[in-house]
């Protein structure tokens, strides 16, 4: 079978995936009011997986599947498998402390919205109050005491007003004092009042969390997967031995342990299988229609690791899901400082989990440790172009801070599918959208307004070829993947790159590496004072 994480879809899958494609499309336009809203439910974004499978007769059998759940249907739907677990029977366990869950949230809203809200709206009153009290005597001291220093220093007052002065000085002071603490004894009843409306509230949160860790704790054991041995492990089981530990919320709920679990129960044996998105993205991911994509890593990983057990499965297609490099790296620059070099597409810039060898690795063989030579900056394993490294460590916390302070200038030219003048896409443009790691489906990048990191390119098109567009990127910032999400985005110039393997187009193949190259870079380097420029030709 093909390993579900590093695949291209062979040509049955592709084909049951185009019949499912076409009984869908039937649905909206035919099909009744159930199964027009399951469509236009899919249609706002889902994975779709084909399993092909042979029976006991050796008959090939195809299985489908949708991730997670839709609407009022749940988990069912007439030709696609059930779920692994289905723990949303109405009457079921689930549902029953759902139900009790879901009516303590209310309960907690109304405590909120009521007497919490209440005692603190009361505190807030009578503590503005006595604070305004206290403001005032404290103004009228302050008059006080600006009187007396005049007096002072006019050189008029005798000895026994003198002494007045101090006596009413001190009695101020003290008179703050006693207002302070009976304004305390007074606010005592209503801060009591608050700090028990805010204990109840506390309880009942508690009381929340702790049936909801229970509840998660009931599903995680029964949710029980097989393997192609027949065995059985709960997520629990299954996630005890993982880096997570603890099963992220919808595991064992995506297309391929639903697909495998489903061939298990009937017997039959998994031959090939494919996930394809179908609708639109969600959730700043970049996910195009029809396009096939692996299993993410972070919720399947663990799980199919145990349900392809018993199987025989291919190798990845690589170490990392990317071309191989077909060339070495290249100097094209060397003094005391630093040395430029041309990274090749499909080579690491620093080393990664495997053995692949990187660019850094590669400098350290060629000039040695005693030169301490460093990469300074990275690019994608898939990207070409212009890499800079540093002899040193005055050198390469130099180079550092320039790229810190954005005083290195880098352009990369890129080929994008589609025609950007067809698409209405302006010649040259800014891009802003702030990228954060998809931390269950690594090493992909999405967007996300509310915590993902600055990242700003700027572009402009030179061409248009083939049905591609060339283009120009000047990256402001430098995040993982920026270039590749920006170009691919709906909310950036939704045409990705060619030839890209995470973010692209992938179905019909066509090209054997991502079209994407460091052209130039240009900065002035403070050591010696002089201004660098270089350029690499781009090779695709």
């Amino acid at each position: 079978m093909n390993n579900p994480f590093d695949y291209t879809p062979d040509a049955v899958c592709r084909k049951a995936f185009r019949e499912l494609t076409a009984r869908l499309e039937a649905m909206k336009k035919g099909g009744d009011a159930g199964e027009v809203r399951f469509c236009r439910e899919l249609e706002s974004g889902k994975m779709l997986g084909v399993l092909i499978c042979r029976d006991a007769d050796g008959a090939e059998q195809t299985l489908y599947a949708f991730s997670g759940q839709l609407g009022d249907g749940g988990f069912h739907f007439p030709g696609f498998v059930e779920p692994v677990f289905d723990y949303l029977q109405p009457d079921g366990y689930f549902k029953r402390k759902e139900c009790e869950i879901s009516r303590l949230n209310i309960e907690i809203s109304r405590w909120e919205d009521g007497e919490l809200s209440a005692a603190r709206r009361d505190f807030e009153r009578e503590d503005e109050k006595m604070r305004a009290e206290i403001a005032r005597f404290k103004e009228q001291c302050r008059l006080s005491k600006l009187e007396r220093m005049n007096r002072r220093t006019s050189g008029h007052a005798d000895e026994s007003e003198l002494e007045a002065m101090t006596r009413q000085s001190q009695f101020e002071k003290a008179e703050l004092h006693r207002r302070k603490k009976r304004s305390a004894a007074a606010l005592e009843p209503w801060s009591t009042r608050l700090k028990e409306a805010q204990s109840c509230l506390d309880a009942m949160k508690e009381r929340r969390k702790a049936e909801s860790e229970s509840l998660q704790r009931w599903l995680f054991s029964n949710f029980r997967l097989l393997n192609a041995r027949g065995e059985s492990k709960s997520l629990s089981e299954i996630f005890a031995g993982s880096v997570m530990q603890i099963p992220p919320s919808g595991a064992g709920e995506c297309c391929a342990p639903k697909l495998l679990q489903a061939a298990y129960r009937r017997g039959w044996h998994p031959v090939a299988m494919a996930e394809y998105w179908y609708g639109a993205p969600k959730d700043g991911e970049v996910r195009l229609h029809g396009e096939h994509y692996p299993a993410c890593r972070g919720k399947c990983r663990p799980v199919l690791g145990w349900m392809l057990q018993g199987l025989e499965i291919q190798p990845p297609l690589s170490d990392e899901g990317g071309v191989e490099a077909a060339d070495e790296p290249k100097i094209i620059f060397e003094n005391e400082w630093l040395c430029v070099v041309e990274k090749p597409a499909g080579m690491l810039s620093v080393p990664g989990k495997g053995r692949a060898l990187s660019v850094q690795d590669w400098l350290t063989l060629r000039y040695g440790t005693d030169r301490m030579v460093k990469v300074a900056h990275r690019l994608d394993r898939d990207t070409s172009g212009l890499l800079v490294a540093t002899f040193g460590a005055e050198s390469y916390k130099t180079m550092q801070k320039l790229f810190a302070l954005r005083r290195v200038k880098k352009i990369y030219v890129a080929d994008l599918d589609g025609d950007y003048k067809l698409q209405g896409i302006p010649a040259e443009g800014r891009i802003e959208l702030p990228l954060i790691p998809d931390l269950l489906d690594r090493p992909r990048q999405r967007v996300d307004y509310a915590e993902g990191k600055e990242a700003v390119t700027e572009y402009c098109f030179v061409g248009i070829a083939g049905g591609c567009s060339r283009v120009m990127f000047s990256p402001l910032t430098g995040r993982t993947h920026q270039l590749r999400v920006h170009s691919a985005s709906a909310s950036g110039l939704a045409m990705p790159i060619v030839g890209d393997p995470l973010y692209g187009l992938r179905t019909d193949g066509g090209t054997d590496r991502l079209h994407l190259h460091a052209h130039r870079l240009e900065f002035t380097f403070p050591l010696d004072d002089r201004s660098y420029r270089f350029e690499s030709p781009v090779p695709f």
